[in-house]
């Protein structure tokens, strides 16, 4: 099982590499962020806005967020423009931070049940795997997100590897 501390570091590593994305992509402009690159989501600023979507849905579950308009299948075009997807991917990202801040271990060790929309039925897991999963789905989409920069030639300059995180946020 992971611990509220995992949780802690893997926000603060989230936030760290979210900057660090958003940074990169700055430097394009809007008809690259939106380039089709043969991602599942399409372009940099799909997959980032689809991250944020997915965020937004796990946060719905574990810390009672609202629950995102948008249906799966639109969620790649779920954040309305790069500037609102900074605004709100720099929220987020601030309310997660503030969400694994006061997590215990004991917030872990429960199941949790909900409807997947998406399966079409009930689910019922381990909070602790589904917190687990939503990081480790954070992690792939900013993996995809750092290849296509890379091609578009605006590869980010901060490194990815968790050991070399700053010590401050």
């Amino acid at each position: 099982m992971i611990s509220a501390d995992f949780c802690r570091t893997m926000a603060r590593y989230g936030t760290w590499q979210n900057d660090s994305l958003l940074a990169a992509a700055d430097t394009l402009d809007d008809a690259a962020r939106r380039a089709d690159m043969g991602a599942f989501w399409g372009s940099i600023e799909g997959t980032l806005a689809h991250l944020l979507w997915g965020d937004r849905m796990w946060m719905a579950r574990f810390d009672g967020w609202d629950l995102p308009a948008e249906r799966l299948a639109d969620s790649a075009r779920a954040a309305g423009g790069w500037t609102a997807l900074k605004a709100a991917r720099a929220e987020a990202d601030a309310r997660i931070l503030d969400w694994a801040g006061q997590l215990a271990d004991a917030d872990l060790a429960h199941d949790l049940t909900w409807h997947s929309a998406v399966l079409g039925r009930q689910v019922h897991r381990p909070k602790w795997l589904l917190v687990q999963h939503f990081f480790n789905h954070q992690t792939h989409h900013r993996g995809q997100v750092h290849a296509m920069l890379t091609a578009a030639g605006a590869p980010p300059v901060a490194d990815t590897d968790l050991f070399l995180m700053p010590e401050s946020p």
